[in-house]
């Protein structure tokens, strides 16, 4: 990986002299953010597997130097001044980036109360209280940035309507910031799902609303008051992944709920203005510090959508956006899928991060807040090295901030190191003060060859011709450790090793039998479920109009009786399905195929995931017929 880095960079240097040219690539697939919709399943994020990683002793790879790299320093110098540096320009500088996670965001509210030592919720989640040489450590490990996720409503009496941050929190938050100071590091703080308060925004009462953005402008004015003197190398983040359709979690608030999809991007971009109108009034540094904004969910198609909008500003070119990137995630964050590399997959990433070319085309940088191929104790899955490598470079192609998910997995705060060779020296390759030695268009030009030469090399993975129809059971069980083909492109290889899937081309009108028997799995069964839907690859495209009449359902060759009438609809135009269960569909679209008419009695959730159990076998019969029948 290292030697293939470096020969690029020796490319790079002769696409200078116009010795050679390159090109770029696209692709498709579902998102891993926090929704799932018609079209896909995304999930939810969950802390990371708290448990200390045993020390390990990667063995240093030793520096390389290109023979024929430059070496004189870039042409344009950064910018050092907040005042004229833009968020384009400050992205560049701030390289590769890490989070601190599972930390200072650990939710110990609820359990542990307000008023303890700041340690207490500090290592709550299991990780150690965090020293100046652990944040060292990841300095040398190649991170330039640090992302402290924090939990602000640990030491806040928000119940009593006290929005009063206690001292000791903003003071040991603090303490870390200057941790990352002390090592140049650009330094980014939040407000992280904080046991999910953000749900008062989508209460069913204007009063628990009004409640909702007092306490956050509050919590913003404390913050921002505390920390006015820090320079650009402090940023805030208006939020993570709640500003989007978790603003209707029922953590805190139980009548949440009350937000419509486009009232969720309405609310999103009205908490976004009130982050922005709330720092700047506070004075200080705050009055043209570097601003962070949380993306639609942090998600990547939710947030190039038009509903959502970048807040104004009252000084130009200090907005960023920030999205995450687990794509896919069954591969990325669950244990359903072990593998990662074909060409589709490799084409989907390169197509989704070109996406956000939407907002840098207008001056805004783009942070990608989190990523990762998430380990299991210590050990990486397989091709996690090529997909952290192709992700690492469409950052350097399009001048995109990585910011690592990392919870001491990957980085071992404890023993100070990485765990992993190959990892390290992808890290060592892509920091700042490697990249800053050669110039923009050589950066990206090494990246384009980079990517260019992987997808070349990728093997082939599944494609449906779309002259062919195939029907299947899209499935992931309630605890995300197993899954087949979820997402409206289907591909049989995205599955949890050992499932059997019996699916059937769709020739026209007829009757059809699909079925998922997962007795082959590591665990002989999928348990319950979070997401399900009978689905047609093509089917919109070759047969428009047609309804799935669902006629038999068994569950472990047992009859089920569906709870509600179900409805044949299409996101993507292509795809034709039937949801079995999506709890996330919020209302019953318009433009839905019943047969019988009207949609009386229609739903989402046929499944009931709270008496359905282990499910070894799941076998759908259905009709397909035009829709006037």
């Amino acid at each position: 990986m290292k030697g293939r880095k470096f020969l690029s960079l020796v490319v790079a240097a002769a696409l200078s002299m116009g010795l050679l040219a390159g090109c770029g690539g696209n692709g498709e697939n579902s998102a891993a953010g926090n929704n799932v919709q018609e079209s896909s399943t995304q999930a939810t994020e969950a802390p990371a597997s708290p448990t200390e990683a045993p020390a390990q002793t990667p063995t240093e790879a030793p520096e390389e130097t290109p023979t024929e790299a430059p070496t004189e320093a870039p042409t344009e110098e950064p910018v050092a001044s907040v005042s004229t540096m833009t968020a384009l320009e400050l992205a560049k500088i701030m390289g590769n980036g890490i989070n601190l996670g599972n930390t200072m965001e650990a939710y110990g509210h609820t359990t542990l109360g307000v008023g303890l030592d700041t340690s207490a919720y500090e290592t709550y989640w299991g990780n150690p209280v965090t020293t100046q040489e652990m944040i060292t450590g990841m300095k040398e490990a190649g991170f330039d940035s640090l992302r402290i996720p924090v939990a602000w409503t640990n030491a806040m009496n928000f119940e009593t309507g006290d929005y009063t941050i206690g001292q000791d929190y903003l003071d040991r938050v603090e303490e870390i910031i200057n941790y990352a100071l002390n090592e140049d590091m650009y330094v980014i703080v939040n407000d992280h799902w904080d046991g999910g308060w953000w749900g008062m925004f989508g209460s069913a009462t204007q009063e628990t609303r009004d409640k909702a953005m007092e306490l956050y402008t509050s919590m913003w004015t404390q913050i921002a008051e505390e920390y006015k003197d820090y320079d650009e190398h402090l940023i805030f983040e208006s939020g993570n992944e709640e500003l989007g359709y978790r603003l209707n979690d029922t953590d805190v608030a139980k009548d949440s709920g009350a937000l419509s999809d486009d009232e969720c991007y309405e609310m999103t971009n009205k908490i976004n203005q009130a982050f922005v109108d709330t720092i700047r009034s506070v004075g200080g540094n705050n009055a043209d510090r570097f601003l962070l904004i949380a993306g639609f969910g942090t998600d990547i198609n939710n947030t190039v959508d038009d509903r959502f909008v970048m807040p104004t500003d009252t000084v130009a070119d200090k907005l960023l956006l920030s999205v995450h990137y687990y794509d896919p995630s069954g591969y990325c964050i669950f244990t359903s899928v072990d593998t990662w590399g074909s060409k589709e997959e490799y084409e989907y990433m390169n197509a989704q991060l070109a996406k956000l070319t939407k907002f840098t085309d207008k001056g805004i940088g783009v942070i990608i807040g989190e990523y990762g191929v998430l380990m299991e104790q210590v050990e990486l899955k397989e091709n996690a090295e090529i997909y952290v490598e192709n992700f690492l470079d469409n950052c350097d192609l399009y001048g995109y901030v990585p910011m690592l998910w990392d919870c001491s997995n990957l980085f071992d705060r404890r023993a100070i190191k990485m765990v992993d060779e190959e990892m390290a020296a992808i890290y060592q390759e892509h920091k700042y003060a490697n990249q800053v030695a050669i110039s923009d268009d050589e950066l990206k030009a090494a990246a384009q060859a980079d990517m260019d030469a992987a997808l070349t090399n990728a093997s082939d993975g599944f494609v449906l011709s779309e002259d062919k129809a195939v029907a299947w059971i899209m499935y992931n069980s309630s605890d995300w450790s197993t899954l087949y083909s979820v997402g409206d492109v289907y591909d049989p290889n995205s599955k949890t090793g050992g499932i059997v899937a019996t699916d059937v081309e769709v020739t026209g009108e007829g009757e059809y039998t699909v079925a998922l028997d997962f007795t082959g799995t590591a665990a002989g069964y999928a348990n319950s479920v979070v997401f399900s839907a009978l689905a047609i690859g093509n089917g919109e495209l070759l047969y428009p109009g047609y309804i799935i009449n669902i006629t038999e359902v068994l569950i472990n060759g047992e009859p089920y009786k569906l709870n509600g009438r179900p409805y044949t609809a299409s996101d993507d135009q292509k795809c034709t399905r039937v949801n079995l269960y999506n709890e996330w569909v919020s209302a019953i679209p318009d433009d839905i195929r019943v047969m019988g008419g009207g949609n009386t009695g229609c739903s989402a959730c046929l499944l009931d995931p709270a008496t359905l159990g282990n499910v070894e076998t799941i076998q759908v019969t259905f009709k397909y017929m035009p829709g006037n029948n």
